[in-house]
């Protein structure tokens, strides 16, 4: 029998670990199982077939907890099978969680540090407009493109640091929004038309004034600020003139630079002068 599992886009991961439980708890193989994430599944393998009522506790590494609650957000269709695959194994072999050249998990470890990695960027760019309504709680805005489906595992951060403010993040996989304290998710939705906001001229002034010429490494830079974000960040419409003026701006620096010789220095003029060894 094949098992065709759908996933909802929002609550992903509370899904696939309830239907691995149940898939994994009746034995059911990797081969005889499909993963169809929000309808993306092609039209020939469409239809679903009841998973298996939940048995005994299911019992996984802890190890492999925390990896798949990463993986699951993801964007790698993929994700889910390989998640499951590597469940299964665990079931039947021994010390699979720590062999480093086990290329299944390798390769989760990998998709990992991605989801990481998207997770960081997102909490480092998201950039808030004041929507300036009226009310008790200050309202915000902002709008993201992130590279896996990471809204939902980052947005309690941003619920966390903002709690005294109602806010939004838009994106076109999923909405967060946070209102009066409680934090919801709401299907995607396209760029929406945010009011300009006046802090975003102090903060460019600020990352001018910030700005070091003499330490421009523009591959560490867009390694850190991929340039696929800058289109969204209200400072990076400044990044191409602060590069240009860079070299310029270093030798100017090098010129106004004191001319005083050091204390070192100084002291040695003096022994040389006065006959001494130094």
């Amino acid at each position: 029998m094949i098992y065709t599992v759908p996933l909802p886009r929002i609550g992903t991961d509370l899904a696939w670990r309830d239907a691995a439980k149940r898939l994994i708890g009746a034995g059911v193989s990797p081969q005889d199982v499909l993963w169809d994430f929000d309808h993306d599944m092609p039209a020939l393998f469409e239809g679903t077939t009841d998973l298996p009522p939940p048995t005994r506790p299911v019992k996984a590494p802890q190890s492999f907890l925390q990896l798949a609650n990463t993986v699951v957000w993801h964007k790698d269709p993929q994700r889910f099978a390989r998640l499951y695959t590597l469940l299964w194994r665990l079931r039947h072999e021994q010390g699979v969680m720590q062999d480093r050249a086990d290329p299944d998990l390798s390769k989760l470890h990998q998709m990992e540090k991605a989801v990481q990695r998207c997770k960081h960027k997102m909490k480092a760019f998201v950039r808030f407009r004041d929507l300036r309504q009226g009310g008790a709680r200050r309202s915000f805005a902002a709008w993201f493109e992130p590279t896996h489906h990471t809204v939902e595992a980052t947005a309690p951060f941003f619920a966390r640091r903002f709690a005294d403010m109602d806010w939004m993040i838009a994106t076109s996989d999923v909405t967060a929004q946070f209102v009066n304290g409680t934090l919801t998710f709401h299907p995607g939705q396209p760029k929406p038309d945010l009011p300009d906001d006046a802090a975003e001229a102090l903060w460019g002034t600020y990352f001018c004034n910030i700005f070091n010429p003499a330490r421009v490494k523009l591959q560490a830079m867009t390694s850190e600020m991929p340039r696929k974000y800058w289109k969204n960040l209200p400072e990076a419409q400044h990044i191409p003139g602060l590069i240009a003026g860079a070299e310029a701006k270093v030798t100017q620096m090098r010129a106004a630079a004191p001319t005083l010789p050091t204390l070192r220095a100084e002291r040695i003029k003096k022994q040389n002068s006065d006959g001494s060894d130094p």
